[in-house]
């Protein structure tokens, strides 16, 4: 049986729950578990959580609480906030667990009987919050240079020699490009062992909480000497068939446990064990609250599920869209070579532009478009050369991103098929094909499809749900293989496609109106004269700019009943209008529709949406609107006299 394909996040501390710092590393790990399972790979994904240490035994006492009872509400949070996030991993260690401490006590006697563990006193600061060792020269305006307090630390204590394994290192870097990425982080690596390795202190004096060292219970084993042997316990070492589970393909963790431990420390214990190095290690940078990284000592962290709940109650979009959208916001701003900042306006921002505006209209549009035109069923006609090649370059483009682990320019090509789609709506103009019962228009709206279909397969490691509800709406079941993504096996003809429904609503970012005073009731008005016409002269009139339009996009403003939003094409100018005719237009019988417009209207803003020109109506019986439109086609940008 081939060897898993195996992907692990760091053991989290348990001195508090996870927020979106930690969920941005399982994030990452559970993409690219969803993608090698697309490619077929048999997937090991593993996460857990990290229990030992001082740390945690003093949160535990602040908390009033037990060690193992501390712990085991918080692991057991851990346990619960992934599967919310719908991160599928296949396994979860803890370092409380009888299969680790027996791993840990094996690793421990291995070195100790080849040599590489000796006994000695140590003398020095300690981080007790990174749970680091730092010489004096280390520390910047004494404090640890992740800015924590120390203590002054003297014990005899157990050395891993380190200082040995420098050389094998470098070799082994040089050797591997992609051992470490990005790149600029491997040049931190190499810097850092160029230095000159120091021995390693692994062990401290016993608290009463940890793991013993083995034939001395006076001591525990120092904390990331034994967090770190949890891979290997995960994948059944000591025992046999390790090897089904180990190396790793790729251990995912921040650029803050990279250089010290998984870089040097973690690749020299396997050296030293005899055990395979793991083939890839990504150390992703910080994503920042302002200008401090997010941090539960901070106390400025941001709860993912409670961002994805905020967004359902203010955007209308369902539960499992929410978590998508939080999903996606995370895999976009991927932080890698530089750190990123978190703002709920950027949030906003891209929820709006990207997934409501671009992937959830060029849904809408296509699905509206191909009832409109070819009685919603999928037609039986040739790709266009420009669509085929779009398709082929965003899966291109996604693979190649996943090769160097860049989850972020995954989600660039997974939306650039759909960036790619409105263009191209644009540009080939379905309704004017109609029109004209141009024989090409089957063949525009199969690409259009087949563009939906690609960017289901691409979206779905990133926003599983989102891509299940697209497929929905195409008729269609899940996309699941990789290698079939835009084939044309995949968009069988004929099969009828649902009526569009919105996946995305656009969030309102303007302020809520104040609620209306109560207003006195008014005497009824007299019967009113006839209106006085006001004459005007042709210099007047002449000021007034009217020119015929197409509508492209229709969509209802979320919260009001009239009033509906409008992308309207006037010649080479593409613009915003909002029109009061929400009681009298579906959207989809305005999609292609030639209207009369005034572009010389000053901007206006309602309900908080900018309306870039207005649109000219009779008014019917009922008061509703009759939109006016020319007898027979004109091209767009004509003048209207």
């Amino acid at each position: 049986m081939p060897k898993k394909y195996t992907i692990t996040t760091p053991i989290y501390y348990v001195n508090s729950v996870p927020h979106i710092g930690t969920a941005l590393t399982t994030l990452a790990s559970d993409v690219t578990s969803r993608y090698q399972k697309m490619h077929g790979r048999d997937v090991f994904f593993l996460t857990g959580t990290d229990e030992n240490g001082l740390k945690v035994k003093e949160a535990a006492e602040k908390a009033g609480l037990e060690p193992l009872k501390f712990v085991d509400d918080i692991s057991a949070k851990f346990r619960e906030i992934w599967p919310g996030l719908y991160i599928e991993f296949d396994d979860f260690i803890r370092t409380t667990e009888p299969r680790h401490r027996e791993a840990v006590h094996e690793f421990f006697r291995i070195l100790r009987d080849k040599g590489h563990i000796y006994s000695g006193s140590y003398e020095g600061w300690y981080d007790v919050s990174s749970e680091t060792f730092f010489k004096e020269s280390d520390l910047v305006d004494g404090l640890s240079p992740d800015g924590n307090p120390v203590r002054w630390v003297k014990e005899d204590n157990y050395f891993f020699r380190m200082s040995a394994f420098g050389d094998q290192l470098l070799a082994h870097i040089e050797a591997n490009p992609k051992f470490i990425l990005p790149e600029s982080r491997k040049n931190e690596v190499l810097s850092f062992i160029r230095q000159g390795l120091r021995d390693v202190c692994i062990s401290r004096a016993n608290p009463g909480w940890g793991i013993p060292v083995p034939d001395d219970d006076s001591q525990v084993v120092y904390v990331w000497f034994d967090a770190l042997i949890n891979y290997v316990a995960a994948c059944g070492w000591p025992a046999a068939g390790w090897e089904d589970k180990w190396p790793a393909e790729v251990q995912w963790m921040g650029k803050d446990i990279l250089t010290r431990f998984h870089a040097t420390l973690w690749p020299a214990m396997l050296m030293g064990v005899g055990l395979p190095l793991p083939e890839t290690l990504v150390g992703h940078a910080w994503l920042l609250m302002g200008a401090e990284k997010i941090s539960k000592s901070k106390g400025n962290v941001v709860a993912p599920l409670d961002l994805a709940h905020e967004l359902a109650q203010r955007s209308g979009c369902s539960p499992d869209v929410a978590v998508d959208a939080v999903r996606y916001y995370m895999a976009s701003v991927m932080p890698m070579e530089t750190d990123a900042t978190f703002t709920p306006e950027e949030f906003d921002r891209l929820y709006n532009t990207h997934l409501a505006n671009d992937l959830g209209n060029a849904l809408n549009r296509s699905l509206a478009m191909t009832h409109k035109f070819v009685a919603g069923e999928i037609p039986d006609a040739r790709v266009e050369e420009d669509a085929a090649q779009a398709i082929h370059d965003a899966v291109a483009d996604f693979d190649l991103a996943m090769e160097t682990f860049r989850v972020d320019h995954a989600a660039v090509a997974a939306l650039s098929v759909i960036r790619f789609l409105n263009k191209y709506i644009d540009t080939r103009a379905p309704w004017a094909l109609a029109k004209n019962g141009d024989p090409e228009l089957q063949a525009v709206i199969r690409s259009m499809l087949l563009c939906l279909r690609t960017a289901e397969g691409l979206i779905r490691p990133i926003m599983p749900k989102t891509a299940d509800a697209v497929a929905a709406q195409l008729g269609l079941p899940p996309l699941t293989q990789w290698e079939a993504i835009g084939t044309d096996v995949t968009l069988p003809a004929g099969v009828k496609v649902l009526m569009p429904q919105p996946i995305f609503p656009r969030l309102d970012l303007t302020k809520k109106e104040e609620p209306k005073k109560m207003e006195q009731p008014k005497p009824a008005p007299a019967p009113a004269a006839p209106e006085a016409v006001t004459e005007i002269t042709i210099d007047d009139f002449a000021k007034v700019k009217l020119k015929v339009g197409r509508v492209l996009e229709a969509e209802p403003i979320e919260g009001s009943d009239k009033l509906m939003k409008l992308q309207i094409v006037i010649g080479e100018e593409k613009r915003q209008i909002v029109a009061g005719i929400r009681k009298n237009y579906d959207p989809i019988d305005l999609i292609g529709r030639q209207v009369i417009v005034c572009v010389n209207l000053k901007p206006a803003k309602l309900r908080g949406v900018e309306s870039q020109g207005m649109l000219l109506a009779a008014t019917a019986t009922d008061g509703g609107a009759i939109l006016l439109q020319p007898d027979r086609e004109a091209p767009e940008g004509t003048g209207v006299k």
